[in-house]
């Protein structure tokens, strides 16, 4: 009699553990990957809940919040989203949503991105929250930039400020004395058009030697994304520069005025603005595309003038005028 009770009682113990482990330990019933985003203030009830609506645990909500007194930690669960792998089971998402890592969303801002696209970008986001803040040309750092669901786009603009501002501070404290800015807002403007005229990284130096040169001897810059940049605010013109819009009367048009431009034209890489503040050591004043996506440099107008007929030739074989 007493073997057949603690059989009994054995088997009774066992069915239990058996019970804990499927509704605690094992494996999760959902068939896949899954998201849950925990609200800011979420209780293990209220994560047990959506859990439940999901299908994401064995049982119901309430033996969970029962498991999870029991078995697991007296920690908050944290606000944000959190990918719940498949086949992850209860202690394992009450432990994700307690310690793991929310799930980062990243926003690219390419060098050379104006602030139009990147308002665009960032409006577009259904992850982000609040109003978009303005972004003023040249004042956020190309990067990409990792964020949580739920952050307010003037946080996640502020973040990329931010970047921009102690970016600019270290190269500023390092400037070399070859090119005539003297703010940080002057390298900035000028770093843009460098930026926007050459996309080959090794050009960098050497275009922004030519613009140092002009703006040291008094020339006009004629740099053609100046011009663009009222029409587009940045974006492709997708077709050639008119000659009204050349000889249109406004603070960008560096073919119309001497010195700089008004403000950035695009928002410049570290490597653009590391490049006016260390131009290349040269006497070139000129340059102009050479076909291969470079450009052919030049010290004199002669010599420039040579340089456009050979380009004018190239377009000429490829039918583009």
């Amino acid at each position: 009699m007493r073997s057949r009770l603690l059989i009994g009682a054995a088997a009774l113990v066992l069915a239990a553990f058996v019970a804990v482990y499927m509704l605690w330990w094992a494996p999760g019933p959902k068939p896949g990957p899954h998201t849950v985003v925990v609200q800011q203030g979420s209780t293990i009830a209220g994560v047990a809940r959506e859990l439940e609506t999901q299908g994401a645990i064995p049982g119901s909500a309430r033996t969970y919040r029962v498991m999870a007194r029991l078995f697991g930690s007296s920690d908050p669960v944290q606000a944000g989203e959190f990918q719940i792998p498949k086949g992850m089971g209860g202690a394992a998402i009450l432990d994700l949503l307690q310690h793991g890592k929310p799930v980062q969303r990243l926003i690219t801002v390419t060098e050379g991105m104006p602030s139009i696209i990147v308002q665009e970008r960032l409006a577009a986001s259904p992850y982000l929250t609040g109003p978009l803040p303005d972004v003023p040309e040249g004042s956020v750092l190309p990067d990409s930039y990792g964020y949580e669901r739920g952050t307010t786009r003037a946080a996640l603009v502020a973040k990329m400020q931010l970047a921009m501002a102690r970016e600019i501070k270290a190269l500023w404290a390092k400037r070399g004395t070859d090119c005539p800015v003297t703010t940080p807002q002057q390298a900035i403007i000028l770093a843009s058009i460098v930026e926007k005229e050459t996309a080959k990284p090794a050009e960098r130096s050497l275009i922004a030697g030519v613009y140092c040169n002009r703006l040291r001897t008094g020339m006009q810059l004629d740099a053609d994304p100046t011009v663009i940049y009222p029409i587009t605010k940045g974006k492709p013109l997708g077709r050639r520069i008119l000659k009204s819009e050349l000889e249109a009367d406004n603070p960008y048009n560096t073919y119309r005025i001497t010195g700089l431009p008004a403000g950035p034209i695009a928002n410049p890489g570290k490597e653009s603005i590391a490049a006016v503040l260390h131009p290349a050591a040269t006497k070139w004043l000129y340059f102009v595309a050479d076909g291969t996506g470079g450009h052919a440099f030049a010290e004199t107008l002669s010599e420039q003038n040579a340089n456009v007929a050979k380009w004018y030739a190239i377009r000429k074989t490829r039918g583009e005028m």
